[in-house]
This record gives structure tokens, C-alpha cells and sequence, in this order.
């Protein structure tokens, strides 16, 4: 993936009735605001496809609602996979839409493609994402919802 290359956004699962394009956009404004123009691919699918891959990947045989998966060369962030069936439950837990919890879960998603970890960077990662939720307009994000 060149650097010229926007972020590819796989839809392998109904959206029911979401704006895919919005979504798409989204992750152009991400790209550009975060990734320093660097592509990345997202994937929106299902609760089974994150178990299957979470399993795979980190030994962790449950469904998540967003993996992370950097890319070692310089060009490309990487990708990412988000689960709609978590991003639904979640919008309806946290009372806001599944659109508005896909893009927390793709922020989420992003600030690990850039490097960030929240579990070992002594809330560095949180202090981020609360301002790009701020900056974004988006609901509170995956790290502050966790402390609660």
C-alpha cells in the first residue's frame, strides 16, 4: 500500500441501514488527521470472524469488538477488525447509535495502528483518544467507558 493510498473500509457483514459512505469518510478523516496520511484497511464483520481472529492471533478464544494489526513498513498503518454485533450492543449499553460506536471502536482501532497501547503506556493512549473523541464529536470513548 503506497502512501497515496486512502484506508479501505471491508464491509463483510450487513450494515442494517448504516451509511457505509459516512463510515468510509470517517476513516479518511482519520487517516489524514492521525494517520499522517499513511492508508490502513478496516474491516466491519461479525462477533464469530473477531472470536476466530482474536483466537488466532491472541490466544484468546471470545469476541471482541476491535483488533488491531500494524504494519511493519512505513507506508501503511496497517489494519483493523471491529465487530458490528459488539458495536451494537455497545451503542445500545452506552445509549448512542451503532454508527456513532463504529467510529469510537475505529479511533480506538487507529491509535493502536499508530503505536499506542493502552495498557502499557501510562494512560498516554487515553489521554489521546478523550481528545480526539473531543475533536471528533464523539461519545465517551472505549478506555473512559472501562475505568467506570
Amino acid at each position: 500500500m503506497s502512501s497515496d493510498s486512502g484506508p479501505t473500509v471491508l464491509f463483510h457483514t450487513r450494515t442494517g441501514g448504516l451509511s457505509r459512505a459516512d463510515l468510509v469518510r470517517f476513516a479518511a478523516r482519520l487517516r489524514k488527521a492521525l494517520g499522517r496520511g499513511r492508508g490502513f484497511c478496516g474491516l466491519i464483520t461479525s462477533d464469530a470472524e473477531l472470536r476466530r481472529l482474536n483466537r488466532d492471533f491472541r490466544g484468546k478464544d471470545y469476541p471482541t469488538d476491535v483488533l488491531s494489526f500494524p504494519s511493519a513498513g512505513p507506508d501503511a498503518l496497517g489494519e483493523m477488525a471491529i465487530s458490528i454485533d459488539r458495536a451494537r450492543a455497545q451503542a445500545g449499553e452506552f445509549g448512542h447509535t451503532v454508527g456513532e460506536e463504529l467510529r469510537i471502536l475505529m479511533l480506538h482501532g487507529m491509535l493502536h495502528l499508530t503505536g499506542m497501547d493502552h495498557e502499557r503506556d501510562n494512560g498516554e493512549m487515553e489521554r489521546q483518544e478523550l481528545r480526539w473523541r473531543r475533536r471528533l464529536g464523539l461519545p465517551a470513548s472505549l478506555i473512559e467507558r472501562a475505568r467506570k
